[in-house]
């Protein structure tokens, strides 16, 4: 078993057609972004080229489920990351918004098998103010680097348990 938890990533991500998927909101795409870009930097330094990670751009949160699900089912994925910030905008609540893409993330990586890792955030207040723009900026960097930490255990585990059943 300690063999397994040797192996590097890169024989988990075998095969040209293995990629990794981002799939980030637009709104409050300044913050989003920050997310990105530390999954990105992340995923570099654990040793994924950026030629194996395509981004996606998706007006909001609520778009990212069917995304998800048509890159999961494309067998091209060996996981989807998904970003977003969920803010009260008064119209509706933001609680369900937020808790529909995550119940759907979760119910979509049970379905298919493919990872669906979230990076979908709802502040309990959010302003607009330059100072929780700040302070969300330096927030998503955090959860982007962890997403991308998450990824790549994820995929590294799923593939032991993949070579514990198939002996």
């Amino acid at each position: 078993m300690s063999q397994l938890n040797d192996l590097p990533l890169s024989s988990f991500m075998t095969g040209s057609d293995r990629r990794i998927a981002l799939v980030e909101a637009q709104w409050h795409a300044e913050i989003v972004h920050q997310a990105r870009d530390a999954f990105l930097e992340e995923m570099a330094r654990l040793g994924v080229p950026r030629e194996r990670i395509d981004v996606l751009d998706v007006p909001g949160a609520f778009e990212i489920p069917l995304h998800a699900k048509r890159l999961a089912l494309s067998g091209r994925y060996a996981a989807v990351v998904c970003c977003a910030l969920v803010v009260d905008g008064g119209i509706y609540r933001h609680e369900f918004v937020a808790n529909t893409v995550v119940s759907s993330l979760m119910a979509l990586q049970l379905e298919t098998g493919v990872p669906m890792i979230s990076a979908v955030l709802t502040p309990h207040h959010f302003h607009e103010h330059i100072e929780h723009r700040k302070y969300f900026q330096r927030h998503f960097a955090v959860k982007g680097t962890e997403a991308a930490e998450a990824c790549v255990k994820t995929i590294e585990g799923l593939a032991r348990v993949d070579a514990l059943i198939a002996a």
